[in-house]
C-alpha cells in the first residue's frame, strides 16, 4: 500500500506553493508591463501588417512579457482603433500563444534551486533602488524568484505521493486522454493561469507521478482552459473583444482537437529532442511543438478564422447607436501606461465626433433648417456624455499610484479632453444660435461671404483633424504641425472680415444682420481652431 501522506500538510503545501507561484507570476508580469507597457501599442501597430510578422511579434511580446492576456487587450484596442483589422489581430494571436511555451521552458530547467537566490537579488535591487526603472526591475525579478520558490515547494508537498499506491494507481487509471484534457481545463479555468496548471503537471511529472502522454494531455486541456477564461474576460467587452476572443478559442480548441489522435506521437517527438529520463523538459518541449505546429499550420488560414469570427460574434444593431466608451477597459487600470494609452485613444474617438459636428455645423448655419441645426446640437450631448466617462475614468487612474511623468501625462489629456469638449459646446452653443438667428431674421449669406467661411472653416476642419491625431497618438510632430497652421488661418479670417467690411455698403436686405451673424460665424471657428490648437499643445507629452 505504501506509505499514506499527511493530506494537511499535502495540500497545505501545495496551495501554498501555487499561491507563491501565482504571486510571484503577478509580480513579474506586472514589472514586464511596467517596463514593456509604453511601447506595446507601437510595436504592434507597426510590425502586425503581415501574419509573419504579427506571429512574430506577438510571440515574442508575449514571451517578454509572460502574459498572452496582455497582448490580446492591446490587440484589442488596436483592432477597435481602426489601427489593425480584425485579420491582421490573427497573426498576432496566434504568435501570442507560442510566446507562453517561454513560461513553460524556463519552468522545467532545475532553477528551483536557485529560488531564494533569486529572490534575494530582486529584493536587493528593488529595496536599494534610486529610479523607478529599477524598481521595476528589481520586482520583476524578485517574481521570477517567487515562481521558482513556488515550483519548489509543490514540489516538495508532492514528494509523499510517490509513496503512495493509491494515487499512483488512480493516476495510472487515466488512460483516458479526454479526461486529462478535462482536468486539465477545468483547473486551468479554476485558477485562470495556464502557466499555473504547466507547472503543477511539470511539478508532478518531476516526481514521477504522472506518465508523459497523461501530462501532454493535461497541458493541452490547460490551453483550452486559457480559451474559456478569456472568453469569460470579453463578457460585456466590445464586440471586437470578443471576436479577438473567438479567435484565441478556435486555435487552441482546434488545434488540441487536431493533435488529440496524436499525442504519443507529440510525445516520441519531445522524447527525442529532451533526455529520456528528463520528463519535466519533455512537457515543455511537447508544449512548444503544439503551439508552433498549429502557428505554422493555421497561419495559411488567418482570413478564415476573422470571418468565422464575425460570423459568430454579430454587432447588434444598439451597438453602434448606445453612447458608451470603446476602449475605456478597468481590466488595464492595474498597468497605467496602458490605461492612459487606451484613454488616449477614447479621446481621439471623441475627437472625431466633435470634429464631424464641426463639419455639420458650418453648412448648418450658413444655410441649413432648423432639423439640420438639431441634429448637430444632439451630437454634443453624445460629446458630453464620453467627455464624462473619459474624465470618470482618468480619476480612476489616478488613484492607482502613478508615476510623476504619468501623472503630467494623465493632467494633459484632462486637459486636452476639455479643450476637445469645449470645440463641440462652441459648436451647439454658437454655431447653432447663429443658424437659428438666421432662419428668424430671414438672413441669406451671399455666395461670396459663405465661400470664404467654407474656405475658412475647412482650414480649422484639418486643423481639428492634425490636433486630435495629435492628441491621439501623443505625436509632437503633429502638434507642432496643428500650431503652425495659426499664421494661415489669421491670415483667411482677416480677409473673410474684409469681405464683410466692403460689403456693408452693399444694397441687400438687413444687411447689418447679416453681417453680425458672419462675423459670429468667423469668430466661431476662430475659437474651434484656438481650441483644437490648445488640445494638441497639452494632449502630447513633452517627451514623445
Amino acid at each position: 500500500m505504501g506509505t499514506t501522506p499527511d493530506w494537511f500538510v499535502l495540500i497545505m503545501g501545495l496551495s501554498g506553493g501555487l499561491a507563491i507561484f501565482l504571486l510571484g507570476m503577478d509580480r513579474t508580469v506586472s514589472g514586464l508591463k511596467g517596463l514593456a507597457g509604453n511601447r506595446l501599442r507601437l510595436i504592434l501597430g507597426r510590425l502586425a501588417g503581415n501574419r509573419w510578422y504579427g506571429a512574430a511579434t506577438g510571440a515574442a511580446i508575449t514571451a517578454v512579457i509572460q502574459s498572452s492576456s496582455i497582448t490580446t487587450v492591446v490587440v484589442v484596442g488596436l483592432v477597435s482603433a481602426g489601427a489593425m483589422t480584425l485579420l491582421m489581430s490573427v497573426g498576432v494571436i496566434f504568435g501570442a500563444n507560442v510566446g507562453t511555451t517561454i513560461t513553460a521552458q524556463i519552468i522545467a530547467f532545475k532553477v528551483t534551486k536557485y529560488a531564494l537566490a533569486v529572490v534575494a537579488i530582486g529584493f536587493g535591487i528593488d529595496f536599494f533602488a534610486r529610479t523607478e526603472r529599477l524598481e521595476r526591475i528589481g520586482r520583476t525579478v524578485l517574481g521570477l524568484g517567487l515562481v521558482f520558490f513556488g515550483m519548489s515547494i509543490m514540489g516538495i508537498a508532492m514528494e509523499p505521493l510517490q509513496e503512495h499506491q493509491g494515487f499512483l494507481d488512480a493516476m495510472a487509471s487515466i488512460s483516458n486522454v479526454w479526461i486529462g484534457i478535462a482536468l486539465g481545463a477545468i483547473f486551468t479555468a479554476l485558477v485562470q493561469s495556464s502557466s499555473a496548471t504547466t507547472a503543477i503537471v511539470i511539478a508532478m511529472a518531476a516526481t514521477d507521478l504522472v506518465s508523459l502522454e497523461l501530462a501532454i494531455a493535461l497541458v493541452l486541456g490547460a490551453n483550452i482552459g486559457t480559451s474559456l477564461t478569456a472568453q469569460l474576460a470579453a463578457i460585456g467587452k466590445p464586440v471586437e473583444a470578443k471576436r479577438v476572443a473567438v479567435v484565441h478559442t478556435l486555435f487552441n480548441v482546434l488545434g488540441v482537437l487536431i493533435w488529440i489522435p496524436f499525442i504519443q506521437i507529440l510525445a516520441s517527438l519531445a522524447v527525442r529532442l529532451s533526455p529520456a529520463d528528463d520528463i519535466p523538459r519533455q512537457i515543455a518541449w511537447a508544449h512548444t511543438i503544439f503551439n508552433v505546429t498549429n502557428l505554422f499550420v493555421f497561419i495559411w488560414f488567418t482570413q478564415l478564422f476573422a470571418r468565422a469570427a464575425t460570423a459568430l460574434v454579430k454587432e447588434r444593431p444598439d451597438d453602434a447607436a448606445a453612447v458608451k466608451t470603446r476602449y475605456l477597459s478597468d481590466d488595464l487600470l492595474a498597468t497605467p501606461s496602458l490605461a492612459l494609452d487606451r484613454a488616449r485613444m477614447e479621446i481621439a474617438r471623441m475627437g472625431t465626433r466633435v470634429r464631424d459636428m464641426v463639419a455639420a455645423g458650418i453648412p448648418a448655419a450658413l444655410t441649413g433648417t432648423a432639423e439640420d441645426l438639431n441634429t448637430v446640437e444632439a451630437a454634443d450631448d453624445e460629446v458630453d456624455e464620453l467627455h464624462t466617462q473619459v474624465v470618470a475614468y482618468l480619476g480612476r487612474i489616478s488613484e492607482t499610484g502613478i508615476t510623476r511623468e504619468q501623472t503630467a501625462e494623465l493632467l494633459g489629456l484632462l486637459e486636452a479632453a476639455g479643450d476637445i469638449e469645449a470645440i463641440g459646446d462652441a459648436v451647439e452653443t454658437n454655431l447653432v444660435a447663429d443658424g437659428r438667428r438666421r432662419l428668424e431674421d430671414g438672413i441669406v449669406i451671399s455666395p461670396a461671404t459663405e465661400a470664404l467661411i467654407n474656405d475658412l472653416a475647412t482650414e480649422v476642419l484639418t486643423a481639428v483633424d492634425i490636433a486630435v491625431g495629435a492628441v491621439g497618438r501623443g505625436s509632437q510632430e503633429a502638434a507642432r504641425q496643428a500650431i503652425e497652421m495659426k499664421p494661415e488661418i489669421a491670415a483667411m479670417t482677416a480677409e473673410a472680415r474684409e469681405h464683410q467690411l466692403e460689403r456693408l455698403t452693399a444694397h441687400e436686405p438687413d444687411r447689418v444682420g447679416a453681417y453680425r451673424i458672419e462675423a459670429d460665424i468667423i469668430e466661431d471657428l476662430k475659437r474651434v481652431y484656438y481650441y483644437a490648437k490648445r488640445a494638441a499643445r497639452v494632449g502630447v507629452p513633452k517627451d514623445h
